[in-house]
């Protein structure tokens, strides 16, 4: 007996002792996030307290916050003007020390901040605004036929386009545009204004006109750390090495670094890495693209894209296999099951992705499981529903004939007959559950998704490539794979 207690308390001390405190940093879809999130990451490790995770490219301020405040993730880089207006939802501007004293209710803080201000600002080609005469915006009211291409988010937020367009009278119809493709866009001439932030890399290079807020309506957007009030408590090392940040970064080399990522092709990791060490001098470019396609992030992004695709593919087969026999043996409720797999289908992705959010109260693997499951239900139930509504009677009769009960002939004559159809639909939901799974990269579920959210954000096909090749090769890989696996679970004589 002495030694079974041995051995509980050798495992419970080595359990104990490989019990590491979790710190987890947000950051959201365009370069600056990624690099300040990056920034934090490695200080935070550098104390050796707790395994710091970076949840990059979450998405908006609505699922960062959502996330922070259910315990999801312990901090990320925000920006005053954007606690005050779209969090807070204030009508004068509030100082730090009033936001803190706001949030602490909801168990936050904000603090560390970093010294720079990164303000929302729209801009348009210097040439085109000489030669309209366009210096501030409110001359962009004499000028109704003027084509705007603005980010999703700041034409959905109170501090963005819809207070712009009041504030100064403006009657456009603004198009929904990715940050990162923007500046292409207004260089290729397809829109004349886009917004921006004040820091980015891009302004000089594309020759823009940054127009002048003169009634202004842009609150101050200082660079700060939104945080779970428990955790300076929590892990006090690391929070003093956080705050070591503070003040830090100017606008100048705020927008230094958001050009090495974005015109010189730094990863975040490495410009993180660089600034930290003090290394001033001018960047390289980066490594070849077969190396970034097999980069040191390569067998995570292919364990977490696997594990996406396949854990929600068994439970669909677990659920959808059982449904499409129910509909085949109840034809009263076959239109109801059939038509209820398909709404859920026309469901667009990320529109599924924001409501189960709320719904699951976490952002990450289990949201993205759940959508991919319900996507996957369609092919499989319908393939499960025709493949047995397709037996010929006499081959049913044949069993009935036999004296063998229902459970019996399902399974012994029905299932097998219709194996090849039922496996089809499950190989179909499969390849649709690769390309699907890239999405779930947008609520920090991983996978190859996560390089293309990065190329988006900068706007670099390479990157953009390096996560959109490995998920085409995977689809590949899975269908030859079921291919394989007809073999063994269709009876030979109803193979092609």
């Amino acid at each position: 007996m002495q030694y079974l207690w041995l051995v509980v308390f050798v495992l419970c001390t080595a359990w104990a002792a490989g019990a590491e405190e979790r710190l987890v940093v947000g950051s959201k879809r365009f370069t600056e996030s990624y690099i300040l999130g990056e920034l934090v990451r490695q200080t935070a490790e550098r104390a050796g307290e707790a395994q710091v995770t970076h949840r990059q490219g979450l998405g908006n301020t609505g699922i960062l916050f959502a996330a922070l405040t259910s315990g999801e993730i312990d901090l990320y880089p925000e920006y005053t003007g954007t606690i005050d207006k779209e969090v807070l939802k204030n009508r004068t501007p509030a100082d730090l020390m009033t936001l803190q004293k706001q949030l602490a209710p909801l168990g936050l803080g904000v603090g560390v901040p970093l010294g720079f201000n990164d303000t929302y600002a729209l801009a348009m080609g210097a040439d085109q605004a000489e030669k309209l005469g366009i210096r501030t915006l409110s001359d962009l009211k004499r000028h109704p036929e003027l084509r705007y291409g603005l980010s999703q988010e700041f034409l959905n937020r109170a501090d963005g386009w819809p207070g712009v367009r009041r504030v100064y009278g403006l009657a456009a119809q603004p198009r929904a545009l990715e940050h990162g493709l923007a500046y292409e866009a207004i260089a290729a001439g397809q829109i004349d204004l886009i917004d921006i932030y004040s820091t980015d890399a891009k302004i000089d290079r594309y020759r823009l006109r940054v127009l002048t807020d003169d009634k202004r309506f842009f609150p101050a957007y200082d660079a700060v750390l939104l945080y779970r009030l428990d955790l300076p408590k929590r892990l006090p090392k690391t929070w003093a090495a956080i705050g070591q940040l503070e003040g830090k970064l100017d606008e100048k080399q705020m927008v230094q670094l958001n050009a090495d990522a974005e015109l010189r092709g730094l990863t975040f990791a490495e410009i993180a890495g660089r600034f930290l060490r003090g290394e001033t001098d001018q960047a390289t470019t980066r490594s070849g693209f077969i190396d970034q396609l097999f980069g040191a992030d390569f067998g995570r992004l292919t364990f977490e894209h696997l594990l996406l695709v396949f854990a929600s593919l068994l439970v669909g087969v677990a659920v959808g296999v059982p449904l499409g026999i129910w509909a085949a043996a109840k034809p009263a409720l076959s239109q109801v099951i059939l038509s209820g797999v398909g709404i859920i289908q026309t469901i667009p992705s990320l529109a599924l992705l924001a409501f189960l959010i709320p719904v699951l109260q976490q952002i990450g693997t289990v949201p993205a499981l759940v959508a991919l499951f319900l996507y996957s239900l369609l092919p499989i139930v319908r393939n499960t529903y025709t493949g047995l509504m397709d037996i010929p009677p006499g081959l049913r009769e044949s069993g009935l004939a036999l004296g063998l009960p229902a459970g019996a002939r399902l399974r012994l004559i029905e299932l097998p007959l219709a194996s090849r159809t039922i496996l089809a639909g499950i190989k179909t939901a499969a390849v649709i559950n690769v390309g699907t799974a890239t999405i779930a990269a947008f609520i920090g579920a991983g996978g190859f998704g996560e390089r293309i959210a990065t190329g988006l954000a900068l706007n670099d096909n390479a990157t953009l490539l390096a996560g959109a090749i490995p998920a085409a090769g995977l689809a590949l890989l899975v269908q030859f794979a079921f291919d394989l696996l007809e073999r063994w679970v269709v009876p030979s004589g109803l193979r092609s």
